[in-house]
């Protein structure tokens, strides 16, 4: 079981990191929200399931009540983050924020 944790683990930091590395690469505030949102995403998710399979250890009726609680995380962050992704790339678009375009010289 731990073998499993910590694999899930390093690939939710593996997410994480690749968010990051988008997040400072890419040009625009748009293509900037994309792994802002997607990767965060998928690295919680890896992360949290993680703990919650860790958590079951010692398995107890309180260790399960708080893995549930755990996976109930996971999915509020699978329904917000994607919502709150969009209202800020509406917001962008609201305020006139163009897309990146590329300039020939």
């Amino acid at each position: 079981m731990d073998i499993v944790v910590v694999f899930l683990i390093i690939f939710g930091l593996i997410f994480f990191t690749g968010g990051a590395v988008g997040i400072l690469r890419f040009p625009d505030f748009y293509s900037r929200l994309h792994p802002a949102g997607k990767l965060d995403t998928g690295g919680g998710f890896l992360i949290m399931v993680a703990l919650a399979l860790f958590n079951l250890h010692h398995f107890s009726l309180s260790t399960l009540l708080t893995s549930f609680k755990i996976i109930l995380i996971v999915v509020f962050v699978f329904l917000s983050s994607p919502t709150a992704i969009h209202g800020i790339v509406d917001a962008g678009v609201r305020a006139g924020l163009g897309p990146w375009t590329k300039k020939n010289d």
